[in-house]
């Protein structure tokens, strides 16, 4: 049976500022040559799904830019393909004022026409701040043959590390069904399910409860929705195995980049058969390490000149690293320059930033010092 996809690329903006300041979480840099996006569409792409619909908000040009025709994702068809939802006023902010949408259910409201539109049964939703691997055909599977409502992907609390009451717990019962959909607090256990913020929902059931939602001026997916018919409604939880990391803060950013430095992560990412991560695709030359040169336990991208020493370190495309330096447990983003005689640790730089030479930085890995886009030190 076919499905739709949904993707959020802006919720969520405001718990990383550094790094959505001039973008949207969805096209914030990752893992040397990806974007956040990438990984969704990258799921939704693997598990056949030809039609997805990008809610953008705002600073989004470079995930136009990122996306394209979208074309490095097998998305640039004649029919279905890839549909950017550009921001438009709306009157279902809360208290009645018009404004840009700013929630999920929103966001969703916004975007009534393309999903009426569709003729897939299931419409696959999706944020854009989660890194994982997922068989999304093996959700749709499960949604199918429970005859769910909302299928919500969960995680278990202890396995994605930092739960605030951002996150949703979900308490099922032995078969799977949703009795309790609500905020996570403290005395939620490790053992807790925690949606992922990954859902498969019946296209007729969600275009149901979105009109409710614009009758009755609803604003919250999971309070609004979620809870009010989870008596009433089929709704299921499919918890999901493997690698599973959310970016809630920069030192999340930061540890979900350092992650990927351990091979066994990386295999559960990109070493899965059947299911690569696509990106947008650059002719660039390949990494030149000059003499004396150093690196270990390292991902470096192509195109940069290594004279330096690294260590630890996830290095984008482009970057140049001087004679005399050490970095080290730092990510040095897209066309990042390193002067000569540097030492970097716990460092995160943004695209086009630039060290000169003979500088000392340093953070930790629970508050990494950040340098923005294009700014020099």
């Amino acid at each position: 049976m076919k499905a739709a996809g949904l993707v959020f690329s802006h919720l969520h903006d405001d718990i990383v500022p550094e790094l959505t300041k001039y973008r949207t979480m969805a096209s914030v840099p990752f893992g040397g040559r990806y974007r956040l996006i990438d990984f969704t569409l990258s799921n939704m792409v693997n598990a056949g799904i030809d039609k997805v619909g990008i809610i953008t908000n705002y600073n989004y040009r470079s995930l136009l830019d990122h996306i394209g025709t979208g074309k490095d994702w097998d998305l640039a068809r004649r029919s279905g393909g890839i549909k950017l939802l550009s921001p438009f006023i709306t009157a279902y902010n809360a208290g009645g004022v018009a404004g840009v949408y700013s929630t999920r259910l929103e966001a969703m409201l916004s975007s009534v026409n393309f999903i009426s539109e569709c003729s897939e049964d299931v419409v696959v939703c999706s944020d854009c701040d989660i890194i994982c691997n997922i068989d999304l055909s093996q959700v749709i599977a499960y949604h199918l043959s429970s005859g769910a409502d909302i299928t919500l992907v969960t995680k278990r609390s202890g396995d994605v590390g930092n739960v605030t009451s951002r996150h949703s717990a979900v308490i099922c019962d032995g078969d799977g069904r949703i009795t309790d959909v609500h905020a996570c607090t403290p005395d939620d256990g490790p053992d807790t399910a925690i949606c992922t913020n990954i859902m498969v929902i019946s296209r007729a059931y969600l275009l149901s409860v979105l009109g409710d939602a614009a009758a009755y001026g609803y604003t919250s997916f999971f309070r609004d929705i979620m809870s009010r018919n989870v008596g009433r409604a089929n709704y299921r939880a499919f918890p999901l195995d493997g690698f599973y990391a959310i970016i809630n803060s920069m030192a999340g950013y930061f540890e979900c980049s350092m992650s990927l430095l351990d091979g066994s992560v990386r295999r559960e990412l990109f070493g899965i058969e059947g299911r690569p991560v696509y990106t947008k695709v650059r002719n660039s030359a390949p990494s030149l390490f000059l003499p004396g040169s150093s690196v270990t336990n390292s991902l470096v991208a192509d195109g940069c000149v290594i004279e330096g020493e690294v260590r630890n370190s996830v290095i984008f495309r482009g970057v140049r690293i001087a004679r005399g330096t050490r970095v080290e447990n730092s990510v040095i983003m897209q066309d990042g320059i390193i002067g000569g005689g540097c030492s970097l640790n716990c460092v995160v730089a943004d695209k086009n930033a630039v060290v000169r030479d003979g500088r000392v930085l340093s953070g930790h890995s629970t508050m990494p010092f950040f340098i923005g886009k294009g700014i020099m030190v």
